[in-house]
């Protein structure tokens, strides 16, 4: 307890156990928060969800065995979107590991290709000291999840405590500041670029660096796309935005890839739902790539300079390599280059028809109407997730929180619980789909127990619908397995656990139902019945290059 206080830890999400019961009855003396969450990957989620609102790095107890195994879909999730979670697990007494004693498991072996670094504690005088490291691990360099592994006699054990300084740990030295030289290089492509493209990724989030990166695309008057993890680095509603980027981005997005001669992706990974087929990806750009973790550098994408930094701190630098050298691009000068994609954003927009039935890119228009686009909003995952990247425009960092690198569904709502905890002031909206919600609704009892005012927006086609679109498109509409149409009643459910529950089934009900919930003191459930088998759209069916697109 004493560590986690002097790591500025005010929040715990986790569910206990009987290896982990002198843990809860000291943090029982603390002032620390316990939010006890009613399955274990609704810690991890909520505690990922913590993280990205509230800028820290997010924390999750739980106990040993099946505890521990609960948690390894959110620590993989967390993992992949480069998170910082400390995630602290029971264990059996240290005599009794490796002899398959009860509620006993490797949760180190298992999640080893899953964290960015994992502990088993073996001594109790280790356990300050690993702490500590588990903290600077997790929030330092690429940011990711650190497991701690704690047997139980080492949390029973005595040793004598004092404060840590910061840990020195000689094999592990993240390269923050950039090297100049490749800078330098940077700028001498950016001066000759006549369609320039800048690619923004979660990275840029993480590193605090949208201010930078909106000084640097504006001077360069350059158009920005992003990956889903980086939708809010730059404003959704400026004239130079493209919208995202990949298999469901935007027509503008995906031709510009095609068409640019130079392409600046930052904090971005280049991973497969993005590029699409990679030979064909931004055939005739030049490529330079900015990422504090030189593994991302040229793993899918050959690039032309590779800059290793941290995001803020290099797009710090090229702005003042930019200014020194009094380089400035004008509208004027960019004119062909931007009247090409303003024709591609007027000729082929994204666009449905509202008529007779309920479209889910309606509802999630009318929230951002009626939230001013001010809301923190998390997702599930599926065509829930798309049509809110899609028609929800994102101004700032740290209001969009998704499962992006795993996808993994289940995580909007606990996640959701989680920016509530961290942000008890702001909106917080999970747009669901009626298969995801399921997974982890049983969190509805956490967010009532502890008067959260979590709004859950349920886009219910009573389908799965994303596996739906592609059996439709490609398995002749053998809907195999995908059908929903069993599915409860989602506002008597809210109800029953103490919640606000409402229901609309006709397009004139979304908007009086959606500032009824949102405008209501506690936790709601708005539940949306849209058209079954609407479609997301654009879309670049796998193995296509991302200009190959099916439109609407």
């Amino acid at each position: 307890m004493a560590v986690l206080k002097q790591e500025g830890v005010d929040t715990i999400f986790g569910f206990p156990g009987g290896v982990v019961i002198d843990i809860f009855d000291e943090l029982s003396r603390t002032d620390i928060q316990y939010i006890l969450v009613r399955h274990e990957q609704g810690a991890i989620h909520a505690a990922d969800g913590y993280a990205r609102a509230k800028k820290r790095v997010g924390v999750c107890l739980v106990t040993s065995g099946p505890g521990a195994t609960n948690t390894v879909s959110g620590i993989a999730s967390a993992y992949m979107d480069s998170i910082p979670v400390v995630v602290l697990t029971g264990q059996v007494p240290t005599a009794l590991i490796g002899n398959d004693a009860f509620q006993e498991v490797d949760i180190v072996g298992i999640t080893r290709p899953c964290t960015k670094h994992n502990y088993l504690v073996k001594r109790t005088e280790d356990l300050a000291r690993v702490l500590r490291e588990a903290f600077h691990i997790a929030r330092s360099g690429r940011p990711g999840p650190v497991l701690v592994d704690l047997p139980k006699d080492v949390t029973q054990g005595k040793a004598r405590y004092k404060p840590l300084p910061q840990p020195d740990i000689p094999s592990y030295s993240p390269t923050y500041k950039p090297n100049t030289k490749q800078l330098q290089r940077a700028v001498t492509l950016i001066k000759g670029a006549k369609r320039p493209v800048v690619f923004s990724g979660g990275g840029v989030i993480l590193s605090g660096g949208s201010n930078e990166l909106t000084k640097f695309a504006k001077k360069l008057h350059a158009p920005v796309t992003a990956s889903l993890m980086g939708l809010g680095s730059f404003p959704g509603t400026d004239p130079l935005w493209l919208g995202m980027l990949g298999m469901h981005g935007t027509y503008r997005a995906n031709m510009a890839i095609g068409a640019c001669d130079l392409l600046i992706g930052i904090g971005v990974r280049f991973d497969d739902r993005v590029t699409g087929r990679v030979e064909t990806f931004a055939p005739n750009a030049k490529i330079i790539h900015v990422d504090i973790d030189p593994t991302s550098i040229s793993k899918n994408i050959p690039v032309t300079v590779p800059i290793v930094g941290d995001c803020k701190t290099s797009l710090r630098e090229l702005n003042r390599i930019l200014v020194r050298e009094k380089v400035k691009f004008t509208k004027r000068a960019r004119k062909p280059w931007l009247d090409k994609i303003q024709n591609w954003k007027d000729t082929t927009p994204l666009k449905y028809e509202q008529k007779n039935i309920i479209k889910p890119q309606y509802v999630v228009e009318k929230l951002y109407e009626l939230t001013n686009g001010k809301a923190i909003i998390t997702t599930e995952v599926g065509q829930n997730q798309m049509w809110t990247a899609q028609y929800y425009h994102f101004d700032r960092p740290h209001c969009f929180i998704t499962s992006g690198g795993l996808g993994c569904m289940g995580f909007g709502f606990p996640a959701a619980i989680g920016a509530q905890v961290a942000c008890p002031d702001r909106l917080v909206v999970d747009v669901a789909g009626d298969g995801s919600i399921q997974m982890n609704i049983q969190e509805l009892a956490t967010a009532v127990q502890y008067k959260l005012p979590v709004k859950v927006v349920i886009l219910n086609n009573r389908y799965l619908g994303m596996v739906r679109q592609w059996q439709e498109l490609f398995y002749g509409k053998r809907y195999t397995a995908t059908d929903m149409k069993h599915a409860p009643d989602f506002a008597k459910l809210a109800e029953s656990y103490g919640a606000l529950g409402l229901k609309a089934t006709k397009p004139r009900e979304v908007e009086a139902v959606l500032k009824q919930g949102l405008d209501s003191p506690g936790p709601a459930f708005m539940d949306f019945w849209v058209a079954r088998e609407e479609g997301v759209y654009p879309m670049v069916p796998a193995g296509a290059a991302i200009t190959e697109m099916l439109l609407a």
